[in-house]
């Protein structure tokens, strides 16, 4: 008996229930806070997209937590063609402006946000799902600022733009390659692009005994890239050129000095509303025309221009401003930029002038009109410090349709 005892006992060992247990009835209470949330309750959705895997964070009227869930790319479109219309809101990244678009054509408000503004709403460490949270909570911000969808047209403008910096950087390349290469036999030529084709004619001079017969049977290859590159380049100009003319809203903004065909499609395939910003300091201050502050205890302190905002349309309107200050005769009269340049070096006149012409662009983009100097000021007899005066305490839009 012991012994069946003891084999007793070892049977019941282990993680086994005891035998009293065996014949025990499980009794299931349904529990609602657990139950599989149904889709009419989810009013805001954050979507962490990607590639291939994207992950859902919904919540429902209340704030509570109803859908986590990770979905392939090939079940985006069906998934929320199921939800009733509700809020989705994604970070302004890469395919952000296509899954924006698709999710709207079934009904959902699409909120798009700078990913620098959802960044403080991840909890802890960064995975998808936290992500997919912090999405969903910055949407949900009354004082968020969102990035209004762009078209397959004004992305297209954008992509022939973006192709044109490109070669552009790759021309860059290969006239710097040449400049050093060249100068290591004594060959150097002045700065500038058109100045590189002294380098390329010194290559092919069969009769030039300074470059080596090694160097000289490779370095053909490198003005032949040149060549090339000069030729698709031009070709992108032409049609970035042909679309500005035919856009109203681009000619009338090639009409101001510092901005040419470029510089004007640039801004009407970026921007292509203007009441989005409530005047044209804060379209300046988008662009990131205006200086760092750090300012406490009510002093005020600025510095120079960061890194923040639009870099590439702040590229342009600097080079623009720059080539105006110089070339254009409307501003070297300009009594205020003729002070300006008499105090400050000429690479800081220049970023305010570009402020100056962002903060025009914008009225002339909002009020429809075309850009016409401040001939008014100049025909008034006054003195100059007056005229001065009156052109510094000038809002942008009476500057920029020539009132007083």
């Amino acid at each position: 008996m012991a012994e069946n005892g003891r084999q007793r006992d070892f049977k019941l060992m282990g993680w086994m229930a005891p035998s009293r247990h065996l014949s025990a009835k499980m009794v299931v209470v349904e529990d609602h806070q657990q139950r599989e949330p149904s889709m009419g309750e989810i009013t805001t959705v954050g979507i962490d997209i990607a590639k291939y895997v994207f992950q859902l964070h919904g919540v429902d009227a209340a704030g509570e937590v109803v859908l986590g869930r990770r979905l392939r790319r090939s079940q985006i479109a069906a998934f929320f063609a199921a939800l009733p219309p509700c809020v989705v809101g994604m970070e302004a990244c890469g395919t952000a402006h296509f899954w924006a678009r698709e999710i709207a054509a079934v009904g959902h408000d699409v909120r798009l946000m700078p990913p620098s503004y959802v960044k403080p709403y991840v909890k802890r460490n960064k995975h998808d799902a936290a992500d997919a949270e912090a999405v969903c909570e910055a949407v949900r911000r009354p004082s968020m600022r969102f990035v209004p969808v762009k078209t397959p047209e004004q992305q297209a403008a954008l992509v022939a733009h973006s192709v044109r910096d490109l070669l552009v950087r790759q021309r860059t390349m290969l006239v710097n390659a040449l400049r050093g290469h060249l100068a290591e036999f004594g060959i150097v030529a002045p700065r500038g692009i058109h100045k590189a084709e002294e380098l390329i004619a010194v290559i092919g001079d069969v009769s030039d005994e300074r470059i080596p017969s090694a160097a000289r049977r490779v370095l053909p290859v490198l003005a032949t890239e040149l060549a090339a590159l000069g030729l698709r380049i031009t070709a992108i100009e032409a049609e970035i050129v042909a679309r500005t003319r035919a856009d109203p809203v681009a000619r009338r903004l090639a009409t101001i000095p510092g901005i040419g065909p470029i510089i004007a499609s640039r801004i009407t395939a970026t921007v292509p509303d203007p009441s989005i910003f409530q005047s044209g300091r804060d379209f300046a201050a988008w662009i990131g025309l205006v200086p760092r502050q750090n300012s406490t205890g009510g002093k005020i302190r600025l510095g120079g221009i960061s890194k923040r905002g639009n870099g590439t349309l702040r590229r342009l309107l600097v080079g623009g401003a720059m080539a105006a200050m110089f070339r254009t005769k409307v501003l070297q009269n300009d009594p205020w930029l003729c002070q300006l340049r008499a105090r400050k070096p000429a690479k800081v006149a220049a970023v305010a002038l570009a402020n100056k012409i962002a903060r025009t662009a914008w009225a002339v983009m909002q009020h429809g009109q075309d850009w016409r100097p401040a001939t008014a000021l100049s025909s008034r007899p006054q003195e100059p410090a007056a005229v001065l005066a009156a052109v510094k305490t000038m809002p942008p839009s009476a500057m920029a349709f020539g009132q007083s």
